[in-house]
Formats: C-alpha cells, sequence, structure tokens
C-alpha cells in the first residue's frame, strides 16, 4: 500500500465489512504519493435497502438491551479504540494526508465523545417529571425513546471525529446506525467500527455504505428516521429538502467562513502561532477552521510580520511521525480548488505574505500555507470557503469594525477573538454571530468541549451536536399526563361555571409564587 504503513491486506480485510458489493469499485488515492490506497466497494440502493433492514433488526435488541449493557459495550469499544491508535492514526494519514499530530485530535475527540455519550445517556433517557397544568390535580412525566435508525453522512476530511461524535450518542441513546462514509475516509470508519464490533457491539448494529452521493447518499436519507450531515452548504440544503420531504428531523455542519478578530493588546508573538495553527491545521481542511484574520491597526505592524513570518516556518511533511507542522490536500480536486482561488485573487491584485506556491517535490497535493493581503469583495476567495490552505489578512480601525467585517458573511460557523484581556475579548465575542467562538484558540476549545453543543448559524447548519443537545437530538418524547384524583376536572357548562373562579385564582397563585 504505497505512501502508507498499513497493510494491503487489512484494507482487503476490512471492506468485507462494508454493506455493499454489487456497485464496480473504485481506487482510492493516497494524497502522500497519488498512487492507489485500496479498492473500495460501492453500494447499490437496493444493498442500502437491506442493511437498513438488518440494522434495524439489531436495533430493537439494542434498545431492549438496556443502558447499563449499551454504556458497558461502548466504554469497552472506547478502550479498544485508544489502544489501536497507531492504526488509526496510519490511516487517517493515509486517507486524508494530515499530519500524525492532527490525526491524533481525531482519535482524542472521537473517545471523547464516545465516553461522554456512554455516561451522559442515561440520564437523558431517564424518565422525569414536568410542571403539571394544575398542581395536585395532574401528573405528568417525559419519558424518551429512541428514533430508531440513524442515517450518518460523513466527509473525508475528519473520518473519525466527525463520524464518532454522531454515532456514538446515537448508539449510547439505543439507535441503530446506517452509515455512508465518503471513499476517502472508508478505512478510518471501518477500522473505528471494528474497534467497537470487536468490543462487543452487534456487527449488524451499525452499517457503513460507500458509493456515490445522489444515488447511495439519497438512498441512507431515504431509510432513516433521522439524519445526521456534515458536509457542503449546497449538499446541505439537497439532503435536508429531502429530510423534510420525508417529514423526518436532520442536523447539519456545514460550510463556513470563519473570522479571527486580533485585538489591539495581543502578544503579537503568541497570537501569531495560535492563529496560524487554527487557520493550517489540517492544511485547512477543517470546517471550523480560520479563513479571515481581521487585525486593529494598533497591533498590525507587529502582529501581521509575525504571522506571515510563523507561517513562512511551518514545516511541511508526508511523515508518519510528529515532525511535520502542516501535511497535503486530500485530493487533487482540493487542489485544484485552493489553487483556483489563490490564482483568481492574485489575477486581481492580492498580495502573497507567505506560501503561494504548490510543492511537488514534497507530495503531488502539497501547497505552502499562504497568506494574502488586499484582498477584495471581487475575489472567490474574499466571501466563498476556500476549505484549503489560504487565510486573508485585513487591518481594520477597532474591534467596531472588526465584528462588523466579521459578521458580514452568509456563514457563522466558528469564530476566534485573541486579546490579553480576557474580558474585552468576551465581550467582542459575545457580538459574534457564530455557533461556537474561541478566545485565544482557533477551534479547539470549543471543537473539544463534548459537552457543549457545536453547530452553526445562517447558511452554516442546522441543529447542534456534542452536549446533551447531542443525545436529544435521537429521541423522541412522549409526555405521560394524569390526573391523580384530588378533583374532578370540569366536563359540563354548570362544572366550568362552578370552578372558573378556583382556577383564575390557581393561575394568580402560580404567577405570584414565581412557578413556571
Amino acid at each position: 500500500m504505497p505512501g502508507s504503513l498499513l497493510p494491503r491486506s487489512l484494507a482487503d480485510e476490512l471492506t468485507i465489512d462494508l454493506a455493499g458489493r454489487a456497485a464496480p469499485p473504485v481506487s482510492v488515492i493516497a494524497p502522500y504519493t497519488g498512487e492507489e490506497l485500496y479498492s473500495l466497494p460501492h453500494a447499490t440502493v437496493d444493498e442500502v435497502h437491506d442493511a437498513a433492514l438488518r440494522a434495524r433488526e439489531a436495533q430493537r435488541a439494542w434498545w431492549a438491551a438496556g443502558d447499563a449493557h449499551r454504556r458497558a459495550v461502548l466504554l469497552a469499544g472506547h478502550d479498544l479504540f485508544l489502544e489501536r491508535r497507531e492504526v488509526l492514526l496510519d490511516a487517517v494519514q493515509s486517507e486524508t494526508g494530515k499530519t500524525r499530530g492532527q490525526a491524533f485530535e481525531e482519535v482524542f475527540n472521537s473517545a471523547a465523545a464516545t465516553r461522554y455519550a456512554a455516561l451522559k445517556a442515561r440520564g437523558v433517557l431517564r424518565t422525569a417529571g414536568r410542571h403539571a397544568g394544575i398542581p395536585l390535580v395532574m401528573r405528568t412525566r417525559v419519558r424518551r425513546t429512541p428514533k430508531g435508525l440513524v442515517g450518518v453522512i460523513t466527509p473525508w476530511n475528519y473520518p473519525l471525529s466527525l463520524a464518532l461524535m454522531d454515532i456514538a450518542p446515537a448508539l449510547a441513546t439505543g439507535n441503530g446506525i446506517l452509515q455512508k462514509a465518503d471513499d476517502q475516509g472508508a478505512l478510518s470508519v471501518l477500522l473505528a467500527r471494528r474497534a467497537f464490533v470487536d468490543a462487543g457491539l452487534p456487527p449488524e448494529l451499525w452499517q457503513v455504505v460507500a458509493g456515490p452521493g445522489v444515488e447511495v447518499g439519497s438512498a441512507v436519507v431515504d431509510e432513516a428516521d433521522y439524519v445526521c450531515f456534515t458536509g457542503s452548504t449546497a449538499t446541505g440544503r439537497v439532503v435536508a429538502q429531502r429530510a423534510a420531504g420525508r417529514l423526518i428531523g436532520a442536523s447539519m455542519e456545514l460550510g463556513g467562513k470563519n473570522p479571527l478578530i486580533v485585538l489591539g493588546d495581543v502578544d503579537p508573538e503568541k497570537a501569531a502561532a495560535d492563529a496560524a495553527y487554527g487557520c493550517f491545521s489540517a492544511a485547512g481542511q477543517l470546517c471550523v477552521s480560520i479563513e479571515r484574520v481581521y487585525v486593529e491597526e494598533s497591533i498590525a505592524d507587529r502582529f501581521v510580520p509575525a504571522f506571515a513570518e510563523r507561517v513562512r516556518n511551518l514545516s511541511l511533511g508526508t511523515s508518519f511521525d510528529y515532525t511535520a507542522d502542516v501535511g497535503s490536500l486530500a485530493t487533487k480536486a482540493q487542489l485544484e480548488r485552493v489553487t483556483a482561488h489563490l490564482d483568481d485573487a492574485l489575477a486581481k491584485g492580492a498580495t502573497v505574505l507567505a506560501g503561494g506556491r504548490a510543492r511537488p517535490d514534497l507530495g503531488p497535493y502539497m501547497l505552502e500555507p499562504t497568506v494574502l493581503t488586499d484582498v477584495t469583495a471581487d475575489m472567490q476567495c474574499f466571501a466563498g470557503e476556500t476549505f484549503g490552505p489560504l487565510v486573508a489578512v485585513t487591518v481594520v480601525d477597532d474591534a467596531d469594525a472588526a465584528v462588523a467585517a466579521a459578521n458580514a458573511s452568509d456563514f457563522g460557523l466558528n469564530a476566534s477573538v485573541m486579546s490579553g484581556s480576557r474580558r474585552r475579548a468576551r465581550e467582542v465575542a459575545a457580538r459574534l454571530a457564530a455557533g461556537s467562538v474561541n478566545i485565544n484558540e482557533g477551534y479547539r476549545a470549543s471543537f473539544g468541549s463534548i459537552d457543549a453543543p457545536m453547530g452553526g448559524v445562517k447558511q452554516s447548519g442546522i441543529g447542534r451536536r456534542n452536549g446533551v443537545d447531542g443525545l436529544l437530538r435521537f429521541t423522541d418524547a412522549t409526555t405521560v399526563s394524569e390526573t391523580t384524583g384530588v378533583m374532578q376536572l370540569p366536563r359540563t357548562g354548570p362544572e366550568f361555571s362552578k370552578l372558573v373562579g378556583l382556577m383564575v385564582t390557581t393561575l394568580k397563585a402560580l404567577k405570584a409564587l414565581r412557578r413556571p
């Protein structure tokens, strides 16, 4: 298996776990070499249907087994997942081209999401009392049950974490999984699944299929009771419309054009180092990475040169160790997309402060981390998501101008504020229109906070993953209410006449007691 530490036999073994054999296989290309990594079988629509039936049958037994059993299996999977981290890191690097450190972020977040879901699900699923309409006269409780079959459509850029941040809470709340893995991340997904199956997860419960989004992705939506999608805004609209046509729920993390605001009181060297990581982790192929930097004029002459110098000194590499700072773009299509944005900007007057060159000497899809200035509204990279190692730096008068520029976007996924004063940073953060805001960090503070909801506003998505919100989305709530027999509720006109005064008094008393 060129460009990988993984033996070809492992790919052959794991792809047996895919639900689908009828469609012709495709070649998955190694980003580090441009050569075939392995051959991936695709599924047909009929095979997706059959996989859904198997997962549904397994789900009924999984739910009946109870919370304690589900928790034990998922925690055992968590441990086995960590034990196998080196082969998982090899797979992520081989398929995505990212560095080993950034691949480790995936393993870390995947394990954290699994642990959280396994331990938190019991409380989320517990039947709980609610305030009744008339205290003492009524009693109300709410119980939660799983949706049934959750369709999970995952991208290539973070194949482990963006899968398990949806799959772990869905499993923990008693659901079955029908996952469409992207071709470029399927091996990583299958390795993760194998760890959980070896830990005791019923293999039929988590079905994985691969194939074109138009056919296979649509079939997943058509079979599911709830859909999780991570990907582009354009594709997300299609998925949302298809889900809405079936009246099923969906959560979607979509595109971003994420801003970073650098306030005038920062340490310019530290801010430059933090900003460089936030912009160029995974070569910028991360939905929450930074693509726009707004710098207060008072610090610009110190921060901008420090940032450019930091970026120029980033180490590019394709090694399976921790020596490189930035890895490769994942595919030829990604290289072409980012290069098109760069060429367009340069043709229209943008200035390169750092990077700007392809590096075929290091790998077929390698592109230097690139910092631009003088980016204007007529350039593709101004408002459109580049999804690569390209960032625009703009000097602004003050924080007000920075906030206005940051919010002037159709997207609202992630944002960042860097300041020497946490109080001032929080004040600026409160004014940003984004699902997540990080202070003195690019994205990891929020991305790694599994107990907090994560998602976007505007064109960056709907719904939330992580936290209690991320568990509740996979459940249906049923309200069970009863009368206690303390008082007969009115059924006739004369009975209403006798009780109106008492009921009005009750409403006023509840307000006075500040009882909701």
